[in-house]
């Protein structure tokens, strides 16, 4: 369905087109239940083994030294070497943050 306005002043044709394709406005009970659903699947807790809750940190610190030293060697793809570095610099990063992190609670528990 269509609609044609005349503007008075400078005698042009505006056109407008209604569309009724959405019967009815998409209740927020649709959305809400999307969002439940996806909430409530990303903000599980996991449970991992308690040797690989420990060996983490060390995990991301060998990662972020091995990816370092691997940018040394890296001669003919240079495109790569940018990726390299961030993935190495957010590996010491969280390896570091975490370990800091747990070493501030076992001296807050003494």
């Amino acid at each position: 369905m269509a609609s044609i306005s005349f503007d008075p002043i400078g005698r042009e044709c505006i056109q407008t087109m209604f569309s009724d394709v959405a019967k009815r406005p998409a209740g927020l009970s649709d959305t809400q239940q999307v969002t439940r659903r996806t909430g409530t699947f990303l903000s599980q807790r996991i449970w991992i083994p308690k040797l690989l809750y420990v060996a983490l940190p060390y995990f991301y610190l060998v990662s972020g030294v091995g990816a370092l030293t691997a940018t040394l060697y890296i001669g003919s793809w240079i495109w790569v070497l940018p990726h390299y570095l961030l993935f190495s610099a957010v590996c010491l990063h969280m390896g570091l943050l975490i370990v800091r992190r747990r070493l501030r609670s076992d001296i807050d528990i003494e």
